[in-house]
This record gives C-alpha cells, sequence and structure tokens, in this order.
C-alpha cells in the first residue's frame, strides 16, 4: 500500500518538489503552508492556493509548524511521511513522531557539510568548487538527520546567488523525482552522517552584505555574487550615501570593481528583494 504524504513549505524550492510530484502523477494527501501575512518579505516566499485547488488537495495555514493544530491534521489524513522543504522553523519531537515512518527535509548543501543556515550565500563566499542538496530524514538536530540521497552542484569564479538558488531548485525537482517511489513504497536506504566531516555555517542578516573598504578585490566580487538575487544585496557606504550593489565585474588591470549597469542604485530607493 503507498503511503499518505504531506508537504510544508512557504517558499519556490518546495513549490518545485510539489510540481514535480503531479507531473511524475504522485499525490499528497495535505499541504502546509505559512498563513498568508506571515514571512511576505521572506526570500522565494510562494503561496499553495493555487495548486492546492488544482489538484484537489487539503491546505493548513499555520503560524509554526509545531502547533497543536498540525499534529490534529496529521492524525485526521493518515500521514506516513510529512516533507517539510523550505522552512525556517525547526520541526520539534512532537511533529517528526506523528507521521507514521517521520518526516523528510532538503538541505542546499553535501551534508555533513555547511549545516545550518545560509547555504547559497556561503558556498560562494568560501569560494567552493562544488555544492549539492541533500535529501535526509529529519532528526531533532540542525541538519544532522541521516541522509537519504544527494545531488551534486558545480561552482565556478562567476556564480551568482541568482544562479545557484536555479541549480538549487532543479537539484530539488532531481531528487524528488529519483526517490518518490522508494518514498512511497517505504524503500528508502538511510545513510548516517559522519560526525567528523561536519561543519555549521551561521545565520546571515542583510547587514552582512556590507562591501568594506578593507576588503580585497575577491572577497568584494564574492560577496557581491553571494547576496544579489534573490538576496537583498550588498551595499557600499560613501560617506552619508548608501548604494546598493546587485551585480559588479572584477578589473583585474587595475584592481577595482566595475558595476556591470554601470551604475549603483541608492538603498533610501525601492529595493527588490
Amino acid at each position: 500500500m503507498k503511503k499518505k504524504i504531506a508537504f510544508a513549505t512557504c517558499v519556490q524550492l518546495g513549490l518545485s518538489c510539489i510540481e514535480e510530484i503531479y507531473r511524475i502523477d504522485g499525490s499528497l494527501d495535505l499541504l502546509i503552508t505559512l498563513k498568508d501575512e506571515k514571512a511576505k518579505n521572506k526570500s522565494g516566499r510562494i503561496y499553495l492556493d493555487e495548486i492546492a485547488t488544482e489538484n484537489n488537495a487539503p491546505l493548513l495555514k499555520i503560524d509554526n509548524i509545531n502547533d497543536q493544530e498540525v499534529l490534529s491534521a496529521l492524525k485526521e489524513h493518515q500521514i506516513d511521511w510529512l516533507f517539510i522543504i523550505g522552512w525556517s522553523q525547526i520541526a520539534q519531537k512532537d511533529v517528526l513522531e506523528t507521521p507514521t515512518y517521520g518526516c523528510i527535509g532538503m538541505h542546499p548543501t553535501l551534508l555533513p557539510i555547511g549545516r545550518g543556515r545560509a547555504a547559497i550565500p556561503w558556498a560562494i563566499i568560501k569560494g567552493l568548487k562544488e555544492t549539492g542538496v541533500t535529501m535526509f530524514k529529519l532528526d531533532e538536530g540542525v541538519d544532522t538527520g541521516n541522509i537519504i540521497g544527494q545531488g551534486v552542484i558545480k561552482l565556478d569564479q562567476n556564480t551568482t546567488a541568482t544562479q545557484l538558488y536555479q541549480k538549487v531548485d532543479d537539484m530539488h525537482i532531481t531528487l524528488i523525482a529519483k526517490y518518490w517511489e522508494d518514498i512511497v513504497n517505504n524503500k528508502i536506504t538511510l545513510t548516517k552522517q559522519d560526525e567528523l566531516e561536519a561543519t555549521e555555517w551561521p545565520g546571515r542578516k542583510p547587514e552582512d552584505g556590507e562591501v568594506l573598504n578593507n576588503m580585497t578585490m575577491d572577497e568584494a566580487d564574492k560577496l557581491i555574487r553571494a547576496v544579489t538575487h534573490p538576496y537583498p544585496g550588498a551595499f557600499y557606504r560613501d560617506g552619508d550615501k548608501t548604494y546598493r550593489i546587485w551585480s559588479a565585474k572584477t578589473n583585474k588591470d587595475d584592481g577595482s570593481i566595475k558595476l556591470i549597469d554601470g551604475y549603483l542604485i541608492p538603498i533610501d530607493y525601492e529595493i527588490e528583494v
């Protein structure tokens, strides 16, 4: 008997997975998302009303993944697996244990490397040659659960957050398609993470995108590429003015950074997030 699956998300990465599930003729027994007024400025924020209606799937809008109404809905729909993807709230023990077999997440690094937050910007800032996406069974730790599968993504010295986000989105779709049948038929193989290889990356705030005078051209270039769309963008303070920088190009001849579009956008203008 195929398992009953629920899916919780509020960002594009999760919606892409849901769309792929329906594309490959899968089905979902419950969709969960944030209430409409919450996290409006979250990068990649999406809404599930349309896809829920199109596929006649129950849709639950919540404040927190650990709320009692979530537990009640999982029990009511007799959910076997719950996907939680692109969700900043940490699922606690009650949520993890309510589905028959547990919860599944995805993280945009090759775990156990890069546990934590801001995985896409950090991969660029750190100058990694490759990163990836890991599908894993959630436990009470942060990105510490047993691995179901991984996909590798290559980076180069020109990769931007915009490009990497799209590659991460594509890899989410690839992994969903690859492991969906194993999940619904309860045939997945779990591999423990190697704690000796584990690293944790801290969260980042918009103010961390400041380009400083003491940075090298390489450091400034990486930062600008790392926090461009869909993130808030890098910025530079010049006296009493602050400028937003979405893209730039390093000039190796004179050690300067040239703006690709030829101008800076003052921070007090309307900023696309």
